[in-house]
């Protein structure tokens, strides 16, 4: 079988809308690995957009979710309930950032999570509106991509957005966009458009991740604090792509020194398995009456199984420090690729959530373009590189934390590569 035959049928039975980076047929993986119907093997720098943190099968993983699957594999929560979803949500409400009493519920997607946080929200304030940053993305739901702060190809085509969503700027310095120009428009947005009072949530993720792995300044994460607490804002951090050690702390809020009162999580929960949450303040949680939230495959025992064992592999091997690591030693590399290569115009991200921007190399527009070769240039020597950022011009890096060292140094030799293949040399 050949991934071009494949590709073939693809065309034929499903819709363009689902976008796809390559046309690379995966058969089997193994950590950082996956070897396509062609035996080619490949290095996975994307985890499957940071899934697979502790990697392609890991065998705790593994194990966790063959003997879950032995005794059961479906009941629905909300009609035969089990103990291993209550002891997950135990264990989240005990590790998400904030002391205070939390609770817990299970859904299937990050945009789930997302449109639960915002009912909840409603619920618990009584008001209608929700104030979001562009460059953000929070899901393809009406509401998320409402939230999602870029047209194409989040929101084109598809009618009126959702009412009563706000966007503001978000940081950014390669933008010139500073935490004063963000927190002047939200002033701005109070005194033209919003009362503060009909706001039920500010909604926004500690490092943007479809927007170009911009962090949230600290001096904003505490000003969005003390506007919430003034104006009795439910603020919610999205950590669907930041959480499960990615940014070097099991969730990225713990590097602020301050709390969200809800927080949303996915991808990286249950190591390649459909699993999302909403964890956040008992009062806000049970604001939704019962049978407001949940849904059929929410909290799937699989997938409850897999995010127990992905919760202890994290701290077994010791993932939080591993990002760290990993981190730095990328970031070392790009800066001496960037010494000769002045198409790279910022190096940024915390822990092992690290991208690279990339411009003309006047430095001074950005270049999709030389982005898009660079990926391509690494996927002819088998490496796999994803592309984001408002003007598509941005490299993410998100390999599993579980890569072992030499197939690292492996991938970043490729990089090296492909970048100077990328401009000619």
């Amino acid at each position: 079988m050949k991934n071009a035959e494949i590709s073939a049928r693809r065309d034929n039975a499903i819709s363009r809308g689902v976008g796809m980076q390559t046309q690379i047929y995966a058969a089997r993986a193994e950590n950082a690995e996956v070897w396509d119907v062609e035996g080619t093997r490949y290095i996975d720098f994307a985890a499957g957009i940071a899934v697979v943190n502790t990697g392609h099968c890991h065998p705790t993983v593994m194990a966790a979710v063959e003997r879950q699957m032995k005794a059961f594999t479906h009941t629905c929560h909300q009609v035969l309930p089990y103990e291993n979803y209550i002891a997950l949500a135990e264990r989240l409400n005990a590790a998400v950032p904030g002391a205070f009493a939390k609770k817990t519920v299970f859904v299937t997607t990050g945009a789930e999570a997302v449109e639960n946080a915002i009912k909840l929200a409603r619920a618990h304030t009584g008001r209608p509106a929700v104030i979001a940053f562009g460059g953000g993305f929070h899901g393809r739901t009406f509401m998320g991509m409402s939230l999602t702060g870029k047209v194409i190809p989040y929101k084109q085509g598809f009618g009126a957005m959702m009412p009563d969503v706000y966007h503001v700027p978000f940081p950014a310095d390669v933008q010139g966009v500073s935490t004063e120009d963000s927190l002047a428009a939200l002033d701005k947005l109070f005194k033209a458009d919003l009362d503060p009072s009909r706001v039920a949530a500010i909604i926004f993720e500690p490092v943007q991740g479809e927007g170009g792995f911009h962090p949230a300044p600290s001096a904003l994460v505490h000003a969005l604090r003390a506007l919430c607490d003034k104006h009795g804002i439910v603020m919610i951090a999205d950590e669907i792509q930041t959480g499960f050690a990615r940014t070097g702390h099991l969730f990225a809020m713990e590097g602020y020194g301050v709390a969200a009162d809800l927080t949303t999580m996915a991808k990286g929960l249950a190591g390649g398995l459909p699993l999302a949450a909403v964890c956040g303040r008992a009062d806000i949680m049970d604001a939704a009456g019962p049978g407001g939230l949940g849904g059929t495959y929410g909290g799937n025992p699989l997938a409850i199984a897999a995010a127990h064992a992905v919760l202890d592999v994290i701290e077994d091997e010791g993932l939080c420090d591993r990002a760290n690591v990993l981190g730095s030693r990328l970031k070392q590399r790009l800066e001496a690729i960037r010494s000769t290569t002045p198409e790279i115009v910022d190096i940024r991200g915390p822990g092992f959530m690290v991208a690279a921007e990339f411009n003309t190399p006047d430095g001074k527009t950005p270049s999709p373009d030389f982005a898009q070769k660079v990926r391509a240039e690494a996927l002819k020597r088998n490496l796999v590189l994803l592309i984001c950022g408002t003007y598509g011009n941005v490299i993410r890096f998100l390999a599993p934390l579980t890569i072992d060292d030499a197939i690292f140094a492996e991938a970043l030799d490729i990089l090296e590569l492909s970048v100077a293949a990328a401009r000619g040399h």
